[in-house]
C-alpha cells in the first residue's frame, strides 16, 4: 500500500480518491473548497491539508484532477503547489484534461526536483469514476508508469502507456474528437427519426444491433429523446477540451472540419443556457419537424 495525496475533489476526483482509500492506500486530500475536503475525510478517513504543498509532503504519489491548464500550473508549480512539498522520488499522476504543452512543461519542472510525472487523463465520466471503471491514457517514462500503475488500477478498468509525456493528453484529444462526432451524428439521427414520424426508441433498438451501435447510442438516446441532459460531462467542459484539440490541430496540421463545426454547435447550446447540460444536449439546438 502507498501513501497518496489527491488534489482536486470534483465530480471525478472525489470518487477516485475514495477508491484509493477503499483499496487500502493512506490518502491525504486537498481541495480548493476546504469543506469538500473535510466532507471527504468524514466519509473515507485519511486527512486533509490546507495547501497542495502540505498534502504532497512525504507522499509516494500525488494524484491531481483539476479544471484546466491554469489550475494545473497553480497546484503544481505555484508558491504553495505540489512541487513546494514533494520529495525526490515521488510521482505526480495528473488526471486533468489539459494541453500536451503544459504536461511537458510541468514534467520538466518536476524532473528538476527528482519527481516523476505522468500525464494521465481519463475517460468514462462521473459514472466511470464512481464505479472505478475509468479508462486512463498515460504519457511518461515506462519505469515511472510501472510504479504508478498498481495505484491507478484502484479506479481504472483500462490503463495504457501511450508514449512519452504529452501523449496521454494527445490520446484524450483523440477521444474527444470521436465523442463530438458521435454525439452530433446521434442527435441528427434522432431528429431525423422524429421528423420522419418514426418511433425513435424503436429505431434505436433496431440499429443498435448493427454497425451503428455505440456507447452513446446505448446510453443516451432515451434521455436525448426526453430532453433530459443531466447525465455527465458538461458542455462548458467539452468546449474547453475541444479548444485544446483545435489548438493542437493548428500546431500539428491535422484537419478537423467536423470537430470545429460541432464545437460551434456546442456554442449554440451554451447560448440556449445549456452550459451545464451534458454533451448529449446537441439535440436541443435542432428544431422539431412538421
Amino acid at each position: 500500500m502507498a501513501s497518496v495525496a489527491f488534489i482536486g475533489l470534483g465530480v471525478m476526483g472525489y470518487p477516485m480518491a475514495g477508491h484509493l482509500a477503499r483499496a487500502g492506500h493512506e490518502v491525504t486530500v486537498y481541495n480548493r473548497t476546504a469543506e469538500k475536503a473535510r466532507q471527504w475525510v468524514a466519509e473515507h478517513g485519511g486527512r486533509s491539508c490546507p495547501t497542495p504543498a502540505e498534502a504532497a509532503t512525504e507522499q509516494d504519489f500525488i494524484m491531481i484532477c483539476v479544471g484546466n491548464d491554469n489550475d494545473l500550473t497553480d497546484v503544481i508549480s505555484g508558491p504553495e503547489g505540489v512541487l513546494a512539498g514533494a520529495r525526490s522520488g515521488a510521482v505526480i499522476v495528473d488526471h486533468t484534461t489539459a494541453s500536451a504543452e503544459v504536461a511537458r512543461r510541468l514534467a520538466g519542472l518536476a524532473g528538476e526536483q527528482g519527481v516523476g510525472f505522468l500525464d494521465a487523463p481519463v475517460s468514462g465520466g462521473q459514472a466511470g469514476a464512481e464505479h472505478g471503471q475509468l479508462t486512463v491514457m498515460v504519457g511518461g517514462e515506462e519505469a515511472v508508469f510501472d510504479l504508478a500503475r498498481p495505484v491507478i488500477n484502484s479506479y481504472a478498468r483500462m490503463v495504457k502507456l501511450m508514449g512519452p509525456v504529452g501523449n496521454g493528453q494527445l490520446t484524450k484529444m483523440v477521444n474527444q474528437i470521436c465523442i463530438a462526432g458521435l454525439v452530433q451524428g446521434l442527435a441528427e439521427a434522432l431528429h431525423f427519426a422524429q421528423c420522419a414520424g418514426l418511433d425513435g426508441e424503436a429505431a434505436m433498438a433496431v440499429i443498435s444491433k448493427g454497425a451503428a451501435q455505440s456507447w452513446q447510442l446505448e446510453n443516451r438516446h432515451k434521455t436525448m429523446l426526453a430532453g433530459e441532459f443531466d447525465f455527465g460531462f458538461a458542455v462548458d467542459w467539452m468546449r474547453k477540451d475541444l479548444a485544446i484539440v483545435l489548438d493542437e490541430a493548428r500546431s500539428n496540421g491535422a484537419q478537423l472540419p467536423v470537430t470545429a463545426l460541432v464545437d460551434q454547435f456546442y456554442a449554440e447550446v451554451q447560448k440556449l443556457g445549456g452550459g451545464r447540460w451534458d454533451t448529449s444536449s446537441l439535440i436541443a439546438r435542432l428544431k422539431p419537424g412538421k
